[in-house]
């Protein structure tokens, strides 16, 4: 029983890790792998984003904010910030990329009912 709680903690706090494991995962699936990020980490100092991207270095910061939620959201930002390694605006191609993760729209709500319970506005990815 111990075994089996500790790997759902870990599914639901990953490491650093675990999350660049994960965006090459995700990077693959919906994305054919043409998104390589170099890095995925956790950061402390995201208040007002979920996440964030450099492209040309390829990596990737996640708000610690994020640990705990459900793994599809933290997915949908993974995904999000990978499309920005491939598109760097937010225009129809970026927004055609993140539709292909199926649960984007659903993400999308979530964080911004998140927000908007917590902050009285939405926040940005």
């Amino acid at each position: 029983m111990l075994d089996r709680l500790a790997a759902k903690e870990q599914r639901r706090r990953p490491s650093d890790d675990d999350l660049l494991e994960r965006a090459r995962e995700l990077s693959d699936r919906f994305l054919g792998g043409g998104a390589v990020p170099t890095s995925v980490r956790w950061v402390e100092n995201q208040q007002h984003r979920w996440g964030s991207c450099t492209p040309d270095h390829g990596t990737i910061r996640l708000s610690a904010r994020l640990r705990g939620m459900p793994g599809w959201v933290v997915d949908y930002v993974i995904i999000h910030e990978l499309v920005h390694l491939l598109v760097p605006s937010h225009g129809p191609r970026f927004w055609a990329l993140v539709e292909r993760y199926p649960k984007a729209e659903r993400a999308r709500g979530f964080l911004e009912g998140f927000s908007m319970a917590a902050h009285g506005s939405p926040e940005e990815c």
